[in-house]
């Protein structure tokens, strides 16, 4: 079917069948209050906020009695470049989408398997070009991390949940998004809702592997404390299966562990909810940053996400319109990374206007410092990001972002002057 823009895209997303006690993938419903464009429900994968459009008008109603959930959506995005940069003129890459199939499934509904639940996500996208960062900034960390350039349809994510111990240890194995685990916010870490420029989506100084094979244990040692550790395939392609570079050749695995904390702050109405999350991470693979032939093996780093409610409109629990920060720290070796250093921070604000209590309104910052040993290809000391977006559901299942990034010495080349994108995302959930 054709829709806005003129692009037919699927984006399938879970309508809330997971416990929300999980932890691993789904750890943003289970620390912290999520606020997002819509209230209505949250992802149980990702903890961010959706729409129900009446389950695909009642069809997958009978499926979800059995512990099956399906459910529809898309997101389309138009962006250009209006101020220098490489480019102002150019077409190519302004319209993008993707397209995701998503089906989660109860085993314990469906078999009597206890504590054990599927998931499987298959995605594509369109055009050729991955957006116009390429062709028109030359951001090192692209502004439209939404772009996946021409694919028909992958399956990137088929995992088996198990929970055990009432939920305190979570095992899951299978083919996983690492972003679902490890480095996670509440504010900055969905391109699909939130903001689209990559160094606002996750950090950049973490080498967070493709979609692959992979094993993820997370424990919940206490009500506010959580640890979570990982071993993905580090060369994985998401678009293959992921037996190939798991299991042949060099056996090379991206291992992280992440320790988290949630807090609540006393206020005038609900407890002000913050988390807390430090990790360190480790990457056998041989690296070096862009300047030098002669490779590094062993590359380590440690990173630091924070999101923290300031204000809530209303002692409701159920209600999400107030005020949030976000910042992150990444630190990874000159010798091996382009990236040694990355910090942002950003605020957003729900129902900042009168009325509408369901919109999003966030700013956030981001600045990423490139390696003095590779000063031949970055001629400039660091890049910076500034972007605003704001978030309009229309109708139930229809929400509209516009947005602006201001970037400053766009993938640290000085001849190249800052640059201004302007973009348009809609995304439909059905």
């Amino acid at each position: 079917m054709k829709t806005v823009l003129g692009q037919t895209v699927i984006r399938v997303l879970i309508l809330g069948f997971l416990p929300v006690t999980s932890i691993g993938a789904h750890s943003e419903s289970l620390i912290g209050t999520q606020t997002a464009p819509d209230p209505a429900l949250t992802h149980p994968d990702t903890g961010h906020a959706m729409s129900r459009t009446a389950g695909l008008s009642g069809l997958t109603e009978p499926l979800a009695k059995r512990g099956i959930d399906v459910a529809l959506g898309s997101t389309n995005i138009y962006q250009t470049n209006i101020r220098n940069g490489l480019d102002t003129h150019g077409r190519s890459g302004r319209f993008s989408g993707s397209y995701d199939v998503e089906i989660a499934a109860d085993l314990q509904a469906l078999a009597g398997l206890k504590g054990l639940s599927l998931f499987v996500h298959a995605e594509g996208g369109w055009p050729d070009t991955e957006g116009i960062n390429e062709s028109m900034v030359g951001s090192a960390f692209g502004v439209n991390a939404d772009a996946l350039g021409n694919r028909s349809i992958d399956v990137v994510e088929a995992l088996v949940e198990w929970s055990l111990f009432r939920d305190r240890l979570t095992l899951t194995a299978g083919k996983v998004d690492t972003t679902c685990f490890f480095d996670t916010s509440e504010f900055a870490n969905d391109e699909t809702i939130q903001f689209l420029n990559g160094a606002l989506v996750n950090n950049p100084t973490i080498p967070l592997p493709d979609y692959g094979l992979g094993v993820i244990l997370s424990a919940r040692l206490t009500d506010r404390w959580t640890v979570t550790a990982g071993a993905v395939d580090a060369e994985a392609d998401g678009r293959e299966t992921g037996f190939r570079t798991t299991f042949g050749g060099e056996d090379y695995f991206f291992y992280a562990l992440e320790t988290g904390l949630t807090t609540e702050w006393d206020s005038a109405g609900s407890p002000l909810t913050g988390n807390y999350r430090l990790g360190l991470w480790y990457d056998p693979q041989p690296k070096a940053h862009a300047d030098r032939d002669q490779e590094h093996r062993d590359d380590v780093g440690l990173y630091v996400s924070v999101d923290q409610m300031l204000l809530w409109e209303n002692d409701d629990p159920e209600d999400s319109q107030g005020l949030g920060l976000f910042a992150r720290y990444g630190y990874a070796d000159e010798k091996r990374n382009d990236v040694g250093g990355f910090w942002s921070v950003g605020l957003q604000y729900q129902g900042l206007l009168e009325g509408r209590d369901s919109d999003v309104f966030a700013l956030g910052f981001a600045q990423g410092v490139f390696s003095d040993a590779a000063s031949a290809v970055f001629t400039a000391d660091h890049e910076n990001v500034l972007e605003l977006y704001y978030s309009a559901p229309i109708i139930p299942g229809l929400i509209l972002s516009p947005s602006i990034q201001y970037l400053s010495r766009p993938g640290g080349n000085c001849a190249v002057d800052d640059a201004l994108v302007v973009g348009l995302r809609v995304q439909a959930i059905f």
